[in-house]
């Protein structure tokens, strides 16, 4: 089988999900990094009544058109707990920020403009019709959709979705991803490592990256290199939306992943990309689970997690962002040679610098990135993945490239 471009590939993984998980209702307080399942409309009128913006007194614009006038103080609206009344000729209420305006009143005069002995209050400046008043609807109106389904949530939804009247939100079920790590040579972080062996680095950070996606990692621990022990794993994920295998998906005798994978009859998609690092990379399903196979270098697995394993976690979730281009402007900070058949994510560090700029309307400025490549890109090298903020795309074939021309990046903090 042919190398396929990672845009193909990503296509085809995409292509795979068949649409989004089902729905569940969640409290608020829940719901942070959730998927919007359905569009959500606004319960009520926010602010529900006109309110005032200040601290001050509720009057009639016509009363204190000049000043000074002196009003006469019939009352107090305070937030929670308004005055009932209705506010006639040459009358005023006592009112506080947020409170709601009483009836009669359609100007609010500041404290600071005022003052006040016993139940009388001379106003020292003049207030023009609704001032420091909040008219009812201001923010938003019952029945304005204002949360769209698709959108991943946070704090700022959140807080919206409170004020629009919900206590819950509709959001798609967390997907399930079944985490295995392969190879004899492997143990889990903090046990005793033999002469022979390595930690298996890359487990634990493809769960979090999994979590910080959205989905419910489920780890599935390490599988020797044996045929009957990868398949009784394989069993045991069955029931998860996405299968993420590390290591043994080639064709050497010990990497026994994919055929374990067909015995138990996987529908193999493509197993060979044409990026570095990462291109033994493995698509297919398995009955109704995605399966991804990803290389056993620690820095090969986590990138091709940020190329296809996160966008596969967000279709699922049903995010209307799932297939967009991850990548951004940035300005090369080192020459390059040019570059093979590949596509290669070469792991950078990021400074700013502050460029001239002209448009329209003059000159100006603009902060760009400055992306410089680690001279050293070993697919082994956790050390150098750790000292860098992103991935360096270079395209198949890509020209020589000097410094300061501009380039392609992709930010390591949303998805690590």
């Amino acid at each position: 089988m042919s190398l396929i471009s990672v845009e193909d590939a990503l296509s085809r993984v995409l292509a795979s999900v068949e649409k989004p998980l089902a729905t569940e209702h969640v409290p608020l307080t829940a719901c942070a990094g959730r998927t919007l399942a359905d569009d959500v409309s606004a319960r009520r009128d926010q602010p529900p009544f006109p309110a005032s913006a200040m601290d001050g007194y509720a009057v009639r614009s016509a009363d204190v058109a000049q000043a000074p006038s002196r009003l006469r103080v019939i009352g107090t609206s305070a937030a929670g707990s308004r005055f009932s009344g209705t506010v006639g000729a040459m009358q005023g209420v006592r009112i506080f920020t947020g409170a709601p305006v009483p009836d009669g009143a359609d100007a609010v005069v500041l404290q600071e403009d005022t003052d006040r002995a016993g139940d009388l209050v001379v106003v020292k400046e003049a207030a023009r019709p609704n001032r420091h008043i909040r008219p009812a609807g201001l923010d938003f109106r019952a029945g304005d959709i204002l949360l769209q389904a698709g959108l991943r949530l946070d704090s700022r939804h959140i807080a919206l979705a409170a004020a629009m009247g919900y206590g819950t939100l509709p959001v798609h079920r967390r997907p399930k991803v079944a985490i295995l790590a392969t190879g004899d040579e492997l143990v889990r972080a903090g046990e005793l490592v033999g002469p022979d062996q390595i930690t298996a680095s890359s487990l634990p950070a493809t769960i979090l990256m999994a979590e910080k996606a959205g989905a419910e990692a489920i780890d599935l621990g390490i599988a020797r290199d044996n045929l009957e022990v990868l398949e009784e794993r394989i069993q045991a994920a069955r029931d998860a939306d996405i299968l993420v295998t590390l290591g043994g998906a080639s064709v050497g005798e010990h990497d026994l992943v994919q055929k374990a994978l067909i015995r138990q009859g996987m529908n193999l998609g493509f197993w060979r990309v044409a990026l570095r690092p990462g291109k033994p990379l493995m698509h297919g399903r398995l009955g109704s689970t995605l399966l991804l196979g990803l290389p056993g270098n620690p820095v090969s697995s986590l990138v091709c997690a940020v190329l296809f394993l996160i966008p596969a976690i967000r279709a699922l979730l049903g995010d209307q962002n799932a297939a967009v281009d991850p990548t951004e402007d940035a300005i090369l900070g080192a020459d390059l040679p040019p570059n093979r058949e590949r596509q290669d994510y070469m792991r950078a560090s990021l400074t700013l610098q502050d460029l001239p700029l002209s448009l329209a309307q003059g000159p100006t400025r603009l902060m760009l990135p400055v992306a410089m490549p680690h001279l050293l890109q070993d697919s082994s090298m956790l050390s150098i993945l750790e000292r860098s903020d992103a991935l360096l795309v270079r395209p198949p074939h890509a020209p020589a490239a000097s410094t300061g021309e501009p380039c392609r990046i992709i930010r390591l903090e949303r998805f690590c």
